[in-house]
């Protein structure tokens, strides 16, 4: 069974700064992901722009230079992957972390290729796995998706976009521009305050002058083969429709969390306890990093702001050992 001091679970952008980290420190690590290199990421839509200029995307001081302020996915993606390649880092991708155990004052680690040892374990998984449903009737059609990849797909289509957050924005105007008849169907009583400062001008822009139709105040009560039901103020309105983009937002795999015995909070939000000086768990040795410290308040916690947790987590692994050694 292969060793090491720092296994890391999840090869975004922060498990790769952590992985830079512990190179740094001379520990031995390993980074363990279920896809490719920043598989979040990849899975972003194609033309996804970042709200954080690139300066802020950056881990370990490395440069990153992006053609305007705010790079696109397409530039992420060649600046996270030129990291781990140049830096040689030790990655293995494809590859599902099942399950961590403690055993005494180190972990073993199950993948679904083999097993590994480690004194102590980062998790940095993100939330992009585990879409929130909308648990309506219809919501298995093969027609709905939690997920949107390229405007293309949806041309000269009847498109319902179900959400207000920026992920749905971007998804209206794009498949807009690209031919698509889109209806907005927002929960709340307006485009969501958190959408990038430049897009919700368009959006509302688009709205008022009747190019996309939106819907406040309302939900979607069922989808069905040729159209879906809304529950609007006005009452119930069925829409004509060939696809549905339920992006309403995803959340981390808090079964993960519990299973390998880490507390969350009883409330609504789920917030995993840690220690915000280190990042440690209630769990000795088991570390978190990045956004899924965030619990279901998935707009907390950023690249920009999250990239210090790699800093934090090396140095307390190390203070341990130090702490460790005979005098």
């Amino acid at each position: 069974m292969e060793a090491y001091d720092v296994l890391i679970v999840g090869g975004g952008p922060i498990g790769i700064a952590c992985g830079l980290e512990a190179k740094k420190k001379g520990l031995t690590y390993l980074i363990v992901e279920k896809g490719p290199i920043v598989n979040s990421l990849f899975n972003y839509p194609i033309n996804m722009q970042f709200f954080s200029s690139s300066e802020k995307l950056e881990i370990a001081e490395i440069p990153f230079i992006s053609k305007e302020a705010k790079p696109k996915r397409n530039e992420a993606l060649e600046y996270y992957r030129r990291i781990v390649t140049s830096n040689q880092l030790n990655i293995h991708l494809f590859e599902r972390v099942q399950g961590i155990e403690k055993n005494d004052d180190h972990f073993i680690v199950t993948s679904e290729k083999t097993r590994y040892q480690a004194k102590n374990v980062i998790v940095a998984t993100g939330f992009y796995d585990l879409p929130n449903k909308i648990e309506v009737p219809g919501e298995d059609l093969p027609k709905v998706s939690h997920y949107y990849k390229d405007p293309h797909f949806y041309a000269s289509q009847k498109l319902a976009v179900i959400g207000a957050s920026n992920s749905a924005i971007d998804a209206a105007l794009e498949c807009w521009r690209k031919g698509a008849e889109v209806s907005l169907i927002i929960r709340g009583p307006e485009v969501g305050q958190r959408v990038k400062y430049w897009v919700r001008p368009d959006i509302i822009n688009r709205i008022n002058e009747g190019s996309i139709k939106a819907y406040y105040n309302s939900v979607v009560k069922e989808i069905r083969q040729h159209e879906i039901v809304v529950d609007t103020p006005e009452g119930e309105v069925v829409i004509e429709n060939d696809f549905v983009l339920a992006l309403t937002g995803y959340k981390p795999n808090f079964r993960f969390l519990q299973k390998i015995g880490i507390e969350l909070s009883e409330d609504e939000k789920k917030l995993p306890v840690y220690n915000p000086e280190t990042m440690e768990t209630n769990v000795a040795g088991l570390y978190l990093a990045g956004v899924i410290c965030g619990g279901m308040e998935t707009h907390k916690w950023f690249i920009e702001n999250s990239r210090i947790h790699a800093d934090m987590i090396i140095a307390s692994i190390l203070e341990k050992q130090e702490s460790k050694v005979p005098s």
